[in-house]
Formats: C-alpha cells, structure tokens, sequence
C-alpha cells in the first residue's frame, strides 16, 4: 500500500448505538448443507435455434452413455427454439417441424432416464433467437403478458424442472428486471415451487435475486477462446459475496469440447485452457452446464469434464465461491473452504490470465494456514508434498492450477478487503451512474476497492464473517482514499462509530478505532447515512495487549 499515513482520531470519535440486523450466517448454520450448483447440458451454444425433438433426445442418451450422468450431470435444457406460435387462446405451441410430438415426450424421455428437463423463456415478448437468429417464431413467444398460463403448461402439463429466462425482449421493452422476474417467479411457484430458475440478464442483476432464482448469469455469452473466457472470470472474480446458500454465479455454459465451431466464436480453446477453464468454473461454484455437441466430445475433453477431484469442489456441501486473496502482477490467488467452515482443508487456485509465464509465491499465512501445509493437484490427481511458509510456482499464460491444502491449523484472519464485503445496493446492469460498485485501484491493496459508498442508510459494506477465535478488544485499521468532505460510520455488531475527520484530499490514507468483537463471527459494516463515505480499500485487525 502506498502514500498512507497513520491519522489519528480519537477526538473525532462520537460513539452510536442501534440495532443492526442479525447476520446472515451463524455457526450453527456453517453446518448445513446447500443444494449445489446444477450440472447438466444445455443446447444453445451447439445448436441455438436448430434443435428438434431427435437432437435432445439424442443429447440425453450420450449424457448416460459417454458416464457424464454418474458423474453428475442431471439436468438436460433446451433453450431457444422450441416455440411455434400461441394459439387464439395465448397458449403456446411447439415448432411443428422440430417437434411435432410436442413438448411432453422430450421432457418424459429425459425423465425416464433419471435426469430433469429444462427450458427456456424470455421476461419480455420476443426471445433472443428471434432478435439474433431471425426465428421468427420467437416474436411473441416470451412469458410477458402470459406468465400464469405459460407456468401451467410448461411446469404442469409438460413436466419440466427448470427454466431459463432470457432479457432480449424485457431489454428492448426497457422492463424493470426486478419486476419481471419476481412476477414471473410467482406465477411460477403456483404451479411448482421446486422449479430451478436461471435469470439470464448477461450481468450481476441485483441482491434482489436471490429471492427469485436460484442461479444468475454475470456476464454476456461466452466463446470458446481465451479471451472471452478470461472476460467472464474476471466478471465474477469479485462476487462471492453473492452467492451461497443454495444462489449461485452463473459464468455461463461452458466452452469444452469445441473444435473450431463457429458457432461459439469460430475458436477452440487448447488442453490448458480447458483445464483453466473447468476448473474456474468447479472453484467459483458456478454451474456446471456443457455446450458442445456430445457426439463429437473428445476423450480429453471428456476426461476433464468427469474429474471427481475438480467436480467435488463444485458440489462441495458448504456451496462456497472462491474469492480472491492474493493479486499480484497479472496472477490471482483464488480461496474457499471445503468439507468444513474454517477447518483445516480449503481449495486454491492459482490463475493466471496472462499471456506470458507468470510466478507465484503464496503465503500460507495469507490463506490463514500455520504450521506445515499438504498440497495436492487436483487436476492431476497428484500429492506435491507438504510445504512450510509458503507455496511457489510458475503458470504458462493462459493457465490455472487447482490445489487441495490441508494445514495443521488455521489462523485468525486479519486482512478483510473491501472487494469481499457484500454490498446490498450493488449491481452491474450500469443504470447508476454513481451506483456502489468495486473498482480498480493500483495503489489499493489487491488492486481494487468499493466506490459510492454511503449517500443513504442502505448504501453499507458488509463483512458478515469477521472472525475472532475469543473474542476481545481489537484495533481495526481502515484504508481509505478520498476522504474530501466526506464522513464514515463503522458499525461493529450494531455499534456505531462516527468519523467526522478524514484527510481532506483523495489521496490513500488510513485511520485507526477500537472495536469490540464476539468469539466466532461479527459483522462489520461501512458506509455514511447522510453523504458520501470515503473509498474503502481494506481493513486489518490486530489484537490489543
């Protein structure tokens, strides 16, 4: 960290008190275990709107065939292009040439083979194919307008599990996002409220979401090559606050298995991108859906795809995403826990999106680690032995390696960095202006910080997981820039401290306050009621003596 000094603020402490609302996680509840991401194929990215009844069928046989069903992919979705046209009545009917047994029979056959049935809609009245792909059959046969009715028959009468609900047409209407989906996720649950739903808006919708769907896309589509993959992580590399609970991060349908395809970028992505690829998507607990056409799968991409080690962090039961821990020069350092919250075993990720060699040396101080550490390459099915201070090691560009640790203890974390709080008010739909957001910052520790902080009462960052092992007296050293005529209200547990004195310029700076903390975990929130709050980089704790 650059150009910061220590400022001193104890004459401009005024101490407050209200009641902050309970934490979002508790101990008792780091026991629970989650529905994990779905895993499953999907038929946009193969065939987009030339699918028919022969071709999912088919699709669904190989998933059993080729072992991707035992090794959990369950869930077989057809996305645009099974419509026809709406009858007198508005009640949608199937493309007669694609499907001229209708809709039932697939999702029956899909059923008979263990798996669940997806579909596809948009929240407005045109889809995307008819927008992108010139289907004219797609005009009109969005949900808008038919929510009720569209709900009885695809989840009632045809039995499906899962939908997909795409935004071209709710875009070009200017719809409320929020609106749309939540009346959509009602008609829904009166017909079924099992139904896994995907809102499909091609950026981080809103902490509204996790109310209506149970996963959420981040990003726009893929295309199998590296830079549109590397597009899509560093979408998601700053959301983990976000998901959780059975909610989770959708990058998208994944790119595997392509080769020189034009229908997914004209590209193909190497052996190690594809490593990357599978694996980011296993750590950051995304779903796990293949694009590709199964028929013309290789045995390598195949191979990846059914790697046990790799999936496992997928479905791991906490149903944690991977946050960034580490970020120097082009590589990042990725972290979560696995099989136990705060034991003694998490998943790493060393990622390096570059396009020339990149080293790393990870302190294991960093990933809360003392004593020896146990490594293991999860790719390679590999024990590299076990490590003391730290882990070292160079990635060719375009690469990423995935690794079980297991140390004999864990610390007390003491670093909390501003792009893992959980912002309540943060999307990336870019209506906003001056809406909160985590932004660059090349002098900030990691690289990054939140922005827009403050302006109203809801306006907060939060660390919901703050973590003392006893409990006690602590300092908490905040980083923050552009302090100008600005003022910062810290909220430890529901109390209140007030900083009315910052440095009165944008420059990096930081303060320093007492706070009281609870044994196991406290929530930590910044912000400014009234006016805007400083830029927040991170803050550390240090036990007082």
């Amino acid at each position: 960290m650059k150009n910061r000094f220590f400022f001193s603020t104890a004459a401009a402490l005024s101490l407050l008190c209200f009641s902050c609302t309970k934490p979002h996680t508790t101990l008792s509840e780091h026991k629970q275990a989650f529905a994990p991401p779905i895993m499953g194929w999907s038929s946009w990215n193969a065939f987009r709107v030339n699918i028919s009844e022969d071709i999912i069928k088919r699709q669904a046989d190989l998933l059993v065939e080729k072992g991707l069903k035992e090794a959990g992919y369950h869930y077989v979705n057809i996305d645009d292009g099974f419509f026809g046209k709406r009858d007198g009545n508005g009640v949608m009917q199937t493309n007669e040439q694609r499907f001229p047994n209708g809709m039932k029979p697939v999702a029956d056959h899909i059923h008979r083979l263990g798996m669940k049935a997806g579909i596809y809609t948009d929240a407005g009245n045109n889809t995307c194919g008819s927008i992108w792909d010139n289907d004219t059959v797609g005009v009109g046969a969005g949900i808008y307008g038919h929510e009720s009715q569209d709900a009885r028959l695809y989840f009632g009468d045809w039995g499906f599990d899962f939908i997909k609900i795409d935004y071209c047409g709710g875009d070009v209407l200017g719809l409320s996002e929020k609106e749309r989906y939540t009346s959509i996720r009602n008609s829904i649950d009166k017909v079924n409220k099992d139904v896994s739903v995907n809102i499909c808006r091609w950026a981080f919708p809103g902490t509204w979401a996790k109310d209506v769907a149970t996963s959420w896309r981040i990003s726009g589509d893929i295309n199998a090559h590296w830079n549109s993959l590397k597009y899509v992580v560093g979408k998601n590399l700053y959301l983990s606050a976000y998901a959780g609970n059975g909610h989770y991060n959708d990058m998208d349908m994944m790119v595997i298995g392509f080769r020189n395809d034009s229908k997914v970028g004209g590209k193909e992505l190497t052996p190690t991108e594809e490593e990357a690829h599978f694996g980011l998507w296993c750590i950051m607990s995304s779903p796990l859906l293949i694009g590709c056409n199964l028929e013309n799968l290789p045995e390598s991409s195949l191979e990846l795809l059914t790697n046990k080690e790799l999936i496992a962090l997928n479905q791991d039961a906490l149903g944690l995403q991977a946050y960034v821990v580490q970020h120097e020069n082009e590589g990042y350092v990725l972290v979560k826990d696995i099989e136990q919250k705060r034991g003694n075993v998490r998943a790493v990720a060393l990622y390096n999106p570059s396009d020339t060699v990149c080293s790393f040396s990870v302190s294991f101080a960093s990933l809360e680690f003392g004593g020896k550490v146990k490594v293991r390459d999860l790719a390679k099915h590999t024990d590299l032995g076990s490590f003391s201070d730290s882990f070292e090691q160079t990635l060719p560009a375009h690469s990423a390696m995935f690794l079980r640790m297991e140390g004999d203890t864990r610390l007390e974390p003491t670093l909390y960095e501003a792009e893992c709080a959980y912002l309540p008010l943060f999307d990336d739909l870019g209506k906003n202006p001056k809406g909160i957001t985590y932004a660059h910052d090349k002098e900030a520790s990691g690289k990054m910080k939140v922005k827009f902080l403050g302006g109203q009462s809801e306006n907060y960052a939060e660390w919901r997981e703050v973590y003392s092992e006893k409990g006690g007296r602590y300092q908490m050293t905040i980083h923050y820039s552009h302090g100008h005529q600005r003022q910062l209200e810290v909220a430890v547990n529901g109390t209140v401290t007030r900083i009315d004195r910052l440095a009165n310029d944008d420059n990096h700076h930081q303060l320093s306050i007492p706070v009281e903390l609870k044994a196991g975990y406290n929530v930590v929130r910044m912000g400014n009621s009234y006016n805007w709050a400083p830029d927040i980089d991170c803050f550390t704790l240090t036990k007082a003596l």
